[in-house]
C-alpha cells in the first residue's frame, strides 16, 4: 500500500490516500485521439496485452478545525467475481488502510463528498455488515452529493447503468446521512464543490482555498493529466463531451491564474502537480 502523501494549502491539511487502481481500455480513456498520438505520451510499457492502462484511485482527506472531510471513496470492496474481472479489473479496496495510516478510523470522518457517483468514486460509501446488510461505512458522516447526480444515478439509462450501482448510495438516503445540494456549495470551511459538468451533467470538482492558496481535486474532469494540458482530449466516458471541453478550459485557466495545486484522481499516485505555461505550451508538472 502506498503511504499517504501530505500537502498544505494555507491552513488546510490535505492527505492523498489511495484505494488502489483499476484497469480500463486506454483508447477509451483517450477518446477520439488516435493511438499513434497518445501512445508515446502514455508509454507503451504502461499498456498491457489487452490494451488497458492503470488508473489510480486517489482520494483526499482534508482537515479544517474539527471537520474531517473525505473526497471520493474509490471502488471499495463489494465488487467481486465476474463483474470485477470483466468490468472493473485491478487491485483495490485499500482506502481504510490509508485512513488508518493517518491515525483515522471510519468513525472519525465527519463529511464525505462524491464528485459523482460512478462506481470507482463511491465504492466505500457503503460496506456489508456481518449480517449482509448494506450500511454506511462512515457512521458519523454526512454524505454530500449534487442533487442532479443522485437523480441520474438512481434512474440510469442504457449507457450509464453499468457504472451506477445503487448499493453505493441508496443506503445513505435510508440512513438519513445523505445531503443533496445544488451548484457551488461549502463542504467544510475553506472547501467547496465547484460544478464542472461534462463527464456527467452534474459532475463537481472540489476547490480548497486558504490564505490565498488553492488546490483543486479534479474528479473525472480529467482521466489523465495530459487532458489538463490539452482540453480537446476528451475521454469516451464523458456523457457531454462539448460541455466537458468548456469545463476543462475553465479548469486550466483557473489553475494557471491561481497557481493551483491539481489533484488528479486517476493519475499515478499521488496524482498531484501544477499546470505551467511557457511559450504558449502548457505542461503538467508533478509536485
Amino acid at each position: 500500500m502506498e503511504p499517504p502523501v501530505r500537502y498544505r494549502v494555507g491552513d488546510l491539511d490535505i492527505a492523498v490516500i489511495c484505494d488502489g487502481y483499476i484497469k480500463l481500455d486506454a483508447g477509451a480513456v483517450m477518446g477520439l485521439v488516435p493511438r499513434v498520438v497518445w501512445e508515446p505520451i502514455i508509454g507503451r510499457e504502461n499498456i498491457d496485452a489487452e490494451h488497458r492502462m492503470k488508473l489510480s484511485l486517489n482520494c483526499i482527506v482534508v482537515r479544517s478545525g474539527e471537520e474531517i472531510l473525505l473526497v471520493d471513496t474509490g471502488m471499495g470492496d463489494k465488487v467481486r467475481g465476474t463483474p470485477r474481472e470483466r468490468g472493473f479489473p485491478g487491485e483495490y479496496g485499500r482506502l481504510l488502510e490509508g485512513l488508518g495510516a493517518l491515525g483515522l478510523g471510519p468513525e472519525d470522518v465527519t463529511v464525505v463528498a462524491n464528485t459523482h457517483l460512478h462506481a470507482d468514486h463511491c465504492g466505500w460509501n457503503t460496506r456489508r455488515a456481518e449480517d449482509g446488510r448494506l450500511v454506511p461505512t462512515f457512521p458519523r458522516a454526512r454524505y454530500v452529493v449534487q442533487a442532479g447526480e443522485f437523480e441520474a444515478a438512481m434512474h440510469p439509462n442504457e449507457r450509464t447503468k453499468g457504472t451506477y450501482f445503487e448499493e453505493n448510495f441508496a443506503p445513505l438516503a435510508e440512513s438519513g446521512q445523505l445531503e443533496l445540494v445544488t451548484g457551488e456549495t461549502e463542504l467544510i470551511p475553506g472547501v467547496r464543490f465547484w460544478p464542472t459538468p461534462g463527464h456527467t451533467a452534474d459532475h463537481a470538482s472540489v476547490v480548497l482555498s486558504s490564505r490565498g492558496e488553492t488546490a483543486i481535486y479534479t474528479g473525472d474532469l480529467v482521466h489523465h493529466a495530459v487532458q489538463v494540458e490539452r482540453p480537446a482530449w476528451i475521454a469516451a466516458f464523458d456523457i457531454l463531451p462539448l460541455m466537458s471541453l468548456e469545463s476543462k478550459k475553465r479548469l486550466a485557466e483557473r489553475a494557471l491564474r491561481e497557481n493551483a495545486l491539481l489533484i488528479c484522481v486517476h493519475n499515478p499516485f499521488p496524482g498531484v502537480g501544477r499546470l505551467r505555461e511557457r511559450d504558449g505550451r502548457r505542461t503538467f508538472e508533478p509536485a
